[in-house]
């Protein structure tokens, strides 16, 4: 019997796959047990119309024959079966799955490169990956005639006739002894099967069974003391073959909902929200998605691993497929199936797949329309979900330049200073009233001190509503969206909040005018520390605040202070005064009467303003002192 050789591309490819290094050489039970449901497909099909061929739907199975002693593997199915022509068309070059086209150009690429297989399947030949020899004995139906297809590997294989009593396919690996790197025998291992069976094929339309070892306790010894045991064999089917996702919504109770959602992603706590989409048309799919009550312990780390895991026909192709998902939903939980996509894909084809690009599309707006839906209809619920996603929101929010902000906006929640409870743009928008000109807001680290801050004075006197952003992330929110629905955000520390007429603009541009010597003198005293000293209208009954001059604001300030202490980024102080205060009066006359007085009352007003702003002071003891001066 004459060893045959692979054709050129074929032996180049299987080289490749037994020679590297893999880091999931498990997959290839997935694709044995793949080919094995195909070929069952194609004989249930011809029994629709064939008579003869005696079987219907559940008499089709996969088996699964692990051989510890012998260390050899078998997938058995009662599937079409091969003749000999097939035997060498399908066997004989792997370029017919269609592998070939993705393995170009990997001759300069280093073996870690290389773990797409490991990813992805090759089909057959993904064997090799674990074994030393393959052996192929198949009977096509319809055929008296069986042949044997063996290969040892790259150096080529042979075909020659068998016998085998019914149609279908053995495929029996000659498993590879175990390395100080790889425990091959692991493949032999009855709950090792089960656990690979359950991961990558349990939604394959037919039983997968093995026959594996039991305990019980010995008939007779029941009331014993020490009752004994004794083992046994049985034959389980390892797969549950229907994925919930494959049924009608009306068909699953919310408990099945939750039980999958538990067991498959290894949380305790119900979800808060389920999408279950089954769509047809350009792309056909089905996806069966949650939403997490509380984020997993690594979600804020760079170990969390986003993605749906992502189905072809019921056989997962990949664990987490991260194009499906946008990073602003980086915590949704779930699985995508799609007959429509290929089971052989490659890391690089799939990226740039068009019908997983429809998909993720459709999915980010299904996700945004049940986020929105649970705003309105169980806002408890939602807050809860803000609770421990709002940081991802505002993140996502924020990510690419503001990409998805036309997408996130509307999911946002602050406090409102007004109202004392948490709020959403759109309600923000829908309550103002008809003459306010601007979103307010207020940055920093605490709602109670936001609410003291001078402008805080004015806006309530005005009835108007200020959100407070207390998150390091808030102070680049409103410098990324700036405006909703055509109202611009407006900063409670901005110079100009929208509050005056034209007629108090003119009067206050006088009154700057004539207290220009005041200001000036301020400005010289405090010198490099502030940009500029002007007179302010929103200061209430306050004397001074110390605000940012346009650019970075005191919360940026202190997030780059936080990623690097030793940075020297600052926001540019401005110093307002309001001259209606009774202390300004006092501040004019004595830089009329007595300078260091003078400067000692603007020393104080600044540190003043800083304690305000919640800003640090560099010498803590020269205020104390200057204070006490005064008193004195």
């Amino acid at each position: 019997m004459a060893k045959k050789q692979f054709k050129a591309e074929s032996k180049r490819l299987l080289d490749l796959m037994i020679n590297s290094i893999y880091t999931h050489q498990e997959i290839f039970l997935r694709e044995l047990i793949s080919n094995a449901s195909d070929a069952i497909d194609k004989l249930a099909y011809l029994a629709l119309t064939d008579e003869h061929v005696g079987l219907n739907r559940s008499d089709f199975q996969i088996e699964l024959v692990p051989d510890e002693k012998n260390r050899t593997l078998m997938v058995r199915d009662n599937g079409i079966g091969m003749d000999q022509q097939e035997l060498e068309s399908n066997l004989g070059t792997i370029a017919r799955s269609g592998s070939f086209q993705f393995k170009q150009g990997l001759d300069e690429k280093k073996p870690e490169d290389l773990d797409i297989i490991g990813q992805f399947g090759v089909g057959f030949y993904s064997a090799f990956m674990v074994a030393d020899q393959v052996t192929v004995i198949s009977k096509k139906y319809g055929s008296d005639e069986a042949y044997m297809w063996q290969s040892d590997g790259a150096d080529g294989y042979t075909i020659a006739p068998t016998t085998k009593k019914t149609a279908g396919t053995d495929v029996i690996l000659k498993i590879k002894a175990d390395t100080e790197d790889e425990q091959y025998s692991r493949f032999l291992r009855t709950w090792e099967l089960q656990q690979l069976v359950r991961k990558y094929s349990d939604y394959i339309r037919y039983p997968i069974r093995m026959e594996v070892e039991k305990t019980r306790m010995k008939e007779g010894t029941e009331k014993e003391e020490k009752p004994e045991y004794e083992t046994y064999r049985e034959t389980e089917t390892l797969n549950s073959m229907v994925p919930i996702w494959h049924r009608k919504k009306k068909d699953v109770t919310d408990e099945e909902y939750n039980n999958f959602y538990k067991e498959k992603f290894f949380d305790f706590e119900d979800p808060l929200a389920v999408i279950h989409a089954d769509v047809e048309g350009a792309v056909t799919y089905q996806a069966l998605l949650y939403i997490p009550a509380r984020a997993p312990y690594d979600f804020y780390t760079k170990d969390f691993k986003k993605g749906l895991q992502l189905y072809s026909s019921g056989v997962m192709i990949m664990e987490n497929c991260a194009d499906l998902l946008p990073d602003c939903f980086r915590f949704v939980r779930g699985v995508v199936d799609s007959q429509d996509l290929s089971l052989n894909i490659s890391r690089e084809m799939l990226q740039h797949d068009r019908q997983l690009k429809f998909i993720a599309g459709n999915l980010e707006k299904k996700i945004k329309q049940e986020l929105s839906k649970l705003m309105e209809s169980d806002r408890e619920k939602y807050e809860k979900f803000y609770q421990a996603f709002g940081m991802q929101i505002k993140y996502g929010t924020l990510a690419d330049y503001g990409a998805k902000k036309d997408v996130m906006q509307d999911l946002i929640l602050y406090w409102s200073s007004k109202n004392e409870k948490l709020t959403s743009f759109a309600e923000y928008v829908a309550a103002m009233p008809e003459e306010q000109k601007y979103i307010y807001y207020a940055n920093g680290e605490n709602r109670n001190r936001l609410a003291q801050l001078p402008q805080m004075e004015k806006l309530r006197e005005k009835g108007y509503d200020v959100l407070f952003m207390t998150d390091e992330v808030d102070g680049f929110i409103p410098q990324t969206l700036l405006k909703y629905k055509e109202k611009e955000f407006r900063s409670v520390m901005a110079d100009d909040l929208g509050l005056a007429t034209d007629e108090e603009k003119k009067a206050a541009e006088e009154k700057s005018e004539k207290s220009k010597q005041t200001l000036d003198f301020v400005r010289q005293t405090l010198g490099e520390s502030v940009k500029e000293v002007r007179l302010s209208e929103n200061l209430g009954s306050h004397p001074v605040s110390i605000v940012p001059a346009e650019g970075m604001t005191f919360e940026m300030e202190k997030y780059f202070k936080r990623l690097n202490p030793d940075s020297d980024m600052k926001a540019e102080r401005v110093m307002e005064l309001n001259a209606e205060h009774p202390l300004f009066n006092t501040l004019q006359i004595a830089v009329a009467q007595d300078e260091e007085k003078a400067k000692k009352i603007v020393r104080i007003l600044y540190t003043q303003g800083l304690l305000m702003a919640d800003l640090p002071i560099e010498n803590p003891g020269e205020y104390t002192d200057l204070v006490c001066g005064l008193i004195q």
